[in-house]
């Protein structure tokens, strides 16, 4: 794994041209794998991963046809093999969040759809999120004014492109849910509510009261239900892409997937893949993302070649619950942490220490409308230098109907702790929340990989930069997922599949064969592992960092993995066997190296990543992180696909 970040000028060994708004960049790749000529030409983070793909598309699509990838129809009904272990769809799709039902309804237009989710359908980020999705939906407020904030909130790292392509097609997609059934809070008006967060200059945060998130996924879920080309596969654990080299192309297939109530592996076959699988907030202990959020997507499309950036800004969202300072604390450690929404401040909250003291004035003119990276490393520096273990948001002061109304999710929670928010303060902490990085997508969530899409947060489209915009996270999900519908549209119908092309992979296996006890033995150390990983992340690579303390992390990071490989290993594991806990692990390790490698690369402070030694923002390094796929074959478990990449050739 090698992480880089372009810089401008010289020329690199085996670089690849980027242009960055009007200047063009150079990043580095690893040179085990290369890619053809076309790619040498100077590409920007939007058109530019557009153009590149399509210019491998003009010589690859039109003939994918070949020995191994016959002709099964224009349009799959989808078909099952005998034994129902593999299955055949026109589009794979890996998530059930916002993302992945947004597109799925779209395409099942035109082909059969199997939405491939790991718990049940409605357990995703986008079920948690409570304060709402932003819009240009008020005559006062432009698109003009949604991007300035957007950049100046993303450190001036967003890509400008993308940016406006957002900011001017989000109102168009908020009409759409409205359309499907999706409710939201309008005001005594009669037009729609719209409150004002953090990092925006006006109220454009369309919302369903503190429960934003659920409405949307509700509203979408009844459509799902509802589409008879659609079919669901829940409990399904995605594994691994399924994937091929065609020369110098790595080609998706569709996925492997663990039925984690049967233990069965299911091969899913597809014309077309669409990842939208969500984050890796798990590779800390503390987050609010459901335990669903493994990182799995980001590690799977890693393996499978696909280039990923910006990792290393992760978003630590200023205020989740802080447990300890409720009157009544809950029986058991929360899964994951309670989110605050940044409307409570966006409504009028004050944050304070424990000695009752106004503090983000302090460290920003914008003091509790700053952006969450600020907000944040303020708490931290509070916490720190007070060696107290939370602060206080204060909405007490607001009238009591209105912070009922506005925060009834928030005030019930509270209040089964003993809390009343409309008279006491709320403690609150930050928590990991919101991966920034991803899987390197253009302008219609296209990748490097043939046949594989990304939206939402897995992907890494240019957006977010250095820092995500409170409320961007639905708004890109959302655009995205619509952006993505006619070029896989296109891809689906220029493509084939062959019903024996199940075997050209390696089925992972069921570990039965090592018995109750092994594998009770190796699930114990599989936990105690992950807690171990979360804590190294937290304490060497979390809001503040530097560049020994990263650099002990990747050394223990190294060693704890080495470690846990082994004992699976000496205990009987084979490569490609298959379990829960174990992908979980492997999937965390993958995402937290990630995160260490383009932290190390970046010799800044930018957004959401601060360096003590590196305590200024450099214009020179406005820049991406880039890491590009590494060899197939070298790595540890965490880094390698189960199976051996097939070598297909084209007809021409």
């Amino acid at each position: 794994m090698a992480a880089s970040i372009a810089y401008v000028g010289g020329h690199l060994q085996n670089g690849v041209n980027f242009c960055m708004g009007q200047s063009y960049k150079q990043a580095i790749w690893v040179p085990s794998v290369t890619f053809n000529g076309c790619l040498q030409r100077e590409l920007s983070w939007s058109c530019g991963v557009s153009k590149f793909l399509q210019i491998r598309k003009c010589n690859l699509f039109q003939s994918r046809t070949n020995e191994n990838w016959k002709s099964f129809g224009t349009v799959i009904t989808s078909a099952y093999s005998r034994d129902g272990s593999t299955k055949y769809f026109d589009f794979a799709v890996i998530g059930s969040g916002v993302a992945g039902l947004r597109y799925a309804l779209e395409v099942a237009k035109h082909g059969s759809v199997a939405i491939i989710t790991k718990a049940e359908p409605h357990e995703s980020n986008t079920n948690y999120a409570q304060g709402g999705v932003s819009a240009v939906l008020c005559p006062s407020d432009s698109v003009e004014s949604h991007m300035q904030d957007t950049i100046v909130a993303g450190a001036y790292l967003c890509d400008e492109e993308t940016v406006k392509v957002v900011c001017t097609e989000g109102p168009d997609r908020i009409r759409e849910l409205i359309a499907m059934g999706a409710s939201f809070d309008h005001g005594d008006d009669g037009n729609l509510h719209l409150a004002r967060e953090g990092g925006h200059s006006h109220h454009r945060i369309v919302h369903a009261a503190d429960m934003t998130g659920r409405e949307i996924e509700r509203a979408l879920l009844e459509a799902v239900v509802n589409d008879p080309n659609i079919s669901v596969f829940k409990h399904h654990f995605a594994i691994d892409l399924l994937t091929s080299q065609d020369g110098s192309d790595t080609v998706c297939h569709g996925i492997d997937a663990l039925n984690t109530e049967t233990q069965e592996v299911v091969r899913f076959l597809s014309k077309v893949t669409l990842l939208a699988s969500g984050g890796a907030g798990h590779i800390y202990p503390s987050t609010t993302n459901p335990l669903v959020a493994t990182g799995d997507g980001m590690a799977m499309a890693h393996r499978a070649q696909a280039v990923i950036s910006n990792m290393e800004f992760v978003q630590f969202h200023p205020t989740a619950l802080a447990d300890e300072g409720l009157p009544i604390k809950p029986k058991k450690t929360r899964e994951n942490s309670f989110l605050i929404t940044e409307a409570v401040r966006g409504d009028g909250g004050i944050l304070y220490n424990l000695s009752m003291e106004r503090f983000m004035p302090l460290y920003d003119e914008r003091a509790e409308l700053a952006p969450r990276d600020v907000v944040a490393r303020s708490i931290d520096d509070q916490l720190k230098k007070r060696n107290e273990k939370y602060v206080l948001l204060d909405i007490s002061h607001k009238p009591r109907e209105k912070i009922l109304s506005h925060f009834p999710n928030i005030a019930n929670e509270c209040l089964q702790h003993g809390l009343d928010i409309t008279q006491q303060p709320i403690p609150v902490v930050p928590a990991a929340h919101y991966m920034c990085g991803g899987v390197r997508a253009g302008l219609q969530g296209e990748t490097n990989v043939h046949g594989l899409y990304v939206a939402g947060e897995v992907a890494c489209t240019g957006l977010h930069g250095a820092n995500r915009l409170a409320s961007n996270s639905l708004l890109e999900a959302l655009v995205f997922a619509r952006r993505a519908v006619q070029p896989s549209i296109n891809h689906m119908k220029s493509s084939s599949l062959d019903l024996s092309a199940s075997s050209l992979w390696t089925r992972p296996l069921v570990p039965k064969s090592l018995g109750s006890d092994v594998m009770h033995k190796i699930l114990r150390i599989t936990k105690e592992v992950r807690k171990e990983l979360q804590s190294i992340m937290w304490k060497y690579v979390g809001i503040v960092r530097s560049t020994s303390r990263l650099q002990e992390a990747e050394q223990k990071i190294g060693k704890l993995e080495a470690k846990w490989e082994t004992y699976l290993f000496e205990h009987g594991w084979q490569q490609t066997m298959v379990a829960l806990e174990a992908c979980e692990m492997r999937n965390l390790f993958c995402c937290a190296k990630l995160v260490v490698s383009s932290a190390l690369a970046r010799h800044e402070s930018r957004g959401l990543h601060y360096m003590t030694d590196f305590p200024h923002l450099e214009e020179s390094k406005r820049l991406p992180t880039v890491i590009f796929p590494s060899s197939h074959t070298t790595g540890t478990w965490s880094s390698r696909q189960l199976h051996q990449q097939p070598i297909v050739k084209s007809m021409v």
